[in-house]
């Protein structure tokens, strides 16, 4: 079969159609469904369908806080370049991360401690409402120790920790969407930040 140039509009609606198709049967909570296959179409990894847990009305919480503004924080810069800013400014949030910040790196070297672990300390400090998106570092998900966010998103990728503070967060009362396991991502972190920033925008898959 010959290649065919595809717009990118397209190919996102083609893949949306067959991973739809490949899902069969699954239900899903109506509010869960467009961030399990915005996760399923970034990845191609139909894991996430089990793997995906969200606490009681995660999603609209979190819909709702943005549309009132709150703003997203990540744990790495790959994710933060991968949510979708002009939606989020559309409702007057912003989105940050200081794992690049210079000072952050100067203290997390003087404490003996990761820039993840100083980057959420500055994020705790932060005035309004935020989602926390973590990706990547699992020390990252102290964070609900230190603020009440909107929802902790936590994803962190990997083999050390990685396992046990995904575990942590389903024990607390903060809202939040885990994936389970080892998998994850800073693009897993972005997917789910788009897609609530989607339906709040009522924006369709």
């Amino acid at each position: 079969m010959s290649n065919q140039y595809v717009l990118p509009g397209e190919i996102e609606k083609r893949s949306f159609e067959i991973l739809t198709k490949e899902l069969g049967d699954r239900k899903f909570l109506p509010e869960n469904e467009p961030v399990i296959k915005r996760v399923i179409h970034t990845t191609a990894d139909f894991d996430y369908v089990d793997n995906l847990v969200f606490s009681e009305g995660a999603v609209t919480k979190a819909v709702e806080a943005l549309k009132a503004g709150a703003g997203i924080v990540t744990d790495t810069q790959m994710a933060l370049s991968g949510i979708h800013k002009s939606t989020l400014e559309s409702f007057g949030g912003t989105a940050r991360c200081f794992m690049s910040d210079p000072e952050v790196a100067r203290l997390a070297k003087e404490r003996q401690t990761t820039r993840a672990w100083v980057s959420m300390e500055e994020a705790a400090r932060l005035p309004g409402r935020w989602i926390f998106a973590i990706g990547n570092a699992p020390t990252a998900l102290i964070l609900e120790k230190k603020v009440d966010p909107v929802l902790v998103i936590g994803v962190p990728v990997g083999f050390v920790n990685v396992v046990e503070s995904k575990e942590e967060i389903l024990k607390d009362p903060v809202p939040y969407i885990v994936a389970r396991g080892r998998k994850g991502g800073s693009n897993v972190a972005a997917a789910i930040c788009n897609a609530l920033l989607y339906t709040a925008a009522g924006r369709t898959l």
